[in-house]
């Protein structure tokens, strides 16, 4: 809990703070990066350059402030169970909240000058190590759990053994221990960070793909859209890495399965809607079904640009098959001769949520990018599900929101 005096100065300061939010952010990282460049590593070159992890880390900041000083109505658990997770996944450690609340401090000092007084530095010291604290804590459970001792590193050798294009700029990895060891299981909807080491000494890079083969199998899959710039935006350096540098017998370093998101809660109707490479954790929810619970009722809706760009197409007769009281509904862009896949509706346009199949009792998995789970979310919460009866799984600086309210 924060203390009442530095409640108060919070409070005072919080508006200044807000206003000059992703300034301190953006300073925060130009002093990171120059004290240790090893550190660009971890954080995502990608949406460093486009702004949004600098617009993220100071949404964050902000919200737990006024979280703590009764400011805020979003419950802060969910959210920091997601940064934990986020951050487990990429092996953070408890030094590292050290360097990083030295140099994020300082940055406010020199964006804000002589407003930041002794009294308003020590205030805001005491929120920030308030979240590193809970992080801390909760990261340490996460490595436990994934049987990691203090201190080990979260990476593991996998070697590729099979690789399959699933759709236009789709391909999976099939991956296995180099050590032979045990396959860890994990629960759809959970991911797995991926490293890789980029040519021409740019260094390591690390994404977070979603596992999307069976939970309990002998290998895990991962599912990879090779990310394409446009309007500027350059092309994804990891997902074209891997679509153009990986193939059978390459290795590659994986973490433990993370993700505090499940795409199987519960023991009832259950309903998977996905758009584009967001299909990745509804598969893995359906392989792991038609082998645990396959009379379990479940909908799929999935939404795509094309029968082309939908990865695994072909696999839908064969679960429908395997899960007797599965029902599926697709959502082309453009529905073109060639593009029906039986037993499955396929519906010109986008995703409905009005039209989607609903059972009053239904838990409901949602992943695809932001504004299709906003849509689709606030349409299911306008025909009355329970916003507790959702979950969604974002990547990037977007998972850092918890819009519950």
């Amino acid at each position: 809990m924060l203390s009442e005096s530095s409640a108060a100065v919070v409070t005072a300061t919080l508006p200044a703070v807000q206003a000059h939010g992703t300034e301190i952010t953006g300073r925060f990282y130009q002093r990171l990066f120059a004290a240790h460049p090893e550190l660009l590593n971890i954080f995502n070159r990608g949406n460093q350059a486009s702004g949004a992890q600098k617009a993220a880390l100071a949404g964050a900041v902000v919200a737990y402030a006024a979280h703590l000083t009764g400011g805020a109505t979003v419950p802060w658990g969910p959210i920091l169970d997601r940064i934990a997770h986020k951050h487990a996944s990429l092996g953070i450690t408890p030094d590292q909240y050290t360097i990083v609340g030295r140099h994020l401090l300082a940055a406010v000092g020199e964006v804000l000058g002589e407003a930041v007084t002794p009294e308003v530095a020590a205030a805001w010291d005491e929120v920030y190590w308030l979240l590193a604290c809970e992080l801390i804590a909760r990261e340490a459970r996460l490595y436990a759990g994934a049987g990691l001792a203090e201190g080990e590193p979260v990476w593991r050798e996998w070697r590729v053994t099979g690789q399959t294009e699933e759709a236009v700029d789709v391909v999976s990895f099939t991956l296995e221990p180099v050590d032979g060891g045990d396959v860890p299981g994990f629960t759809p909807g959970q991911y797995t960070s991926v490293a890789v080491d980029l040519d021409h000494g740019r260094g390591q890079q690390i994404r977070q793909y979603s596992l999307s083969g069976r939970p309990g199998a002998d290998h895990w899959r991962i599912t990879v859209k090779r990310v394409r710039g446009h309007a500027g935006v350059p092309d994804g350096v990891v997902s074209t890495f891997l679509h153009e540098h990986v193939s059978i017998g390459a290795t590659l370093r994986l973490s433990p399965p993370f993700g505090e998101v499940s795409a199987v809660t519960g023991d009832g109707p259950l309903l998977l809607v996905s758009a584009g490479i967001g299909l990745t954790p509804a598969m893995a929810a359906l392989e792991h079904l038609a082998v645990t619970a396959p009379e379990r009722p479940v909908v799929l809706v999935h939404a795509d640009r094309a029968g082309a760009a939908h990865a695994f197409r072909a696999e839908l007769p064969r679960l429908h098959a395997a899960l007797p009281n599965l029902r599926t509904t697709l959502w082309y862009e453009r529905v073109e001769p060639g593009d029906e896949v039986d037993p499955v509706a396929v519906s010109p346009g986008r995703v409905d949520p009005k039209m989607i199949p609903l059972s009053p009792d239904s838990h409901v998995h949602l992943c695809g990018p932001l504004p299709f789970m906003n849509t689709v979310r606030g349409g299911l919460l306008r025909r009355g599900v329970p916003v507790e009866r959702i979950a969604y799984e974002v990547f990037g600086p977007g998972m850092l929101r918890d819009d519950r309210g």
